[in-house]
């Protein structure tokens, strides 16, 4: 049985203010930890739950945090490529894990809450449907009829992933305090949350539905300013709806981020 696993890094176990996701900052390597060690224990559990094959890829910032050489020797690596969140996915994955996620732009109490850019991008729709970074890459997997079956985060993501998807396995280990602060659980805690999550979600993977939005399908995007839109709306297929927000029509969920 083969598990997908995309892994982002707010909403990984420890990481309670946004200096631990900046490359530039000096807290950046303790975050680059927390999420190894996230990683290597849902990969544990996933492998409980009857994994015979497990990929991770490194979602947050394009990718490029983990260390390989500290991985799980069980698990195999790879990079987002270019159009492509998980470039190896296809049919024969049994589910995907959202590993380390956080809420969509403009959600209460979401730790560092944003949709694909906090710098630009203020809303996203998939056929009218607000989503996050958890339905766009639900519906990438979907593409393919492959479930997301666990995520892992702070609670109101959570909430957003039930809303969502209705039948998932989440592991909360966190709570936002406002977005720019969370309170955790403790490393240990939290890491037992997600091995038997992960154990749980591969164990009775068959059990879920893939989350398929009817196609062709309408993607929407809203920018924070009418300047940010201008590059979008003047790419072929590209509708401008009003001074900040752009759509499109697209025929496959594969690009269902494709802009």
């Amino acid at each position: 049985m083969k598990i997908y696993i995309l892994a982002d890094m707010e909403g990984i176990s420890g990481i309670r203010q946004m200096v631990q996701v900046q490359r530039d900052s000096s807290e950046y390597e303790e975050g680059r930890k927390l999420m190894m060690q996230d990683i290597n224990i849902a990969v544990t559990g996933a492998f409980e739950g009857g994994a015979t094959e497990v990929v991770v890829c490194d979602t947050h910032g394009g990718g490029g945090q983990v260390r390989v050489g500290d991985m799980d020797e069980r698990a195999v690596y790879e990079l987002p490529a270019l159009g492509c969140m998980m470039p190896s996915l296809d049919e024969t994955f049994a589910g995907v894990i959202l590993l380390g996620h956080h809420a969509r732009a403009g959600t209460m109490n979401g730790f560092l809450d944003h949709t694909m850019s906090s710098a630009s991008w203020f809303e996203y729709r998939i056929n009218d449907v607000v989503v996050g970074e958890i339905g766009i890459e639900a519906a990438f997997a979907g593409h393919f009829d492959v479930p997301v079956i666990m995520v892992s985060g702070d609670e109101v993501m959570a909430v957003e992933a039930k809303e969502l998807l209705t039948d998932v396995e989440c592991a909360v280990v966190k709570w936002g305090l406002g977005r720019n602060k969370a309170k955790c659980l403790s490393i240990p805690d939290a890491h037992e949350v997600i091995r038997e999550t992960a154990q749980n979600a591969v164990s009775k993977s068959r059990a879920f539905n893939s989350f398929k939005p009817d196609i062709p399908a309408t993607i929407q995007l809203t920018l924070y300013r009418s300047d940010m839109a201008d590059d979008y709306a003047s790419k072929p297929g590209v509708e401008r709806v009003d001074a900040r927000t752009v759509r499109k029509t697209i025929e496959s969920l594969m690009d269902v981020k494709a802009w």
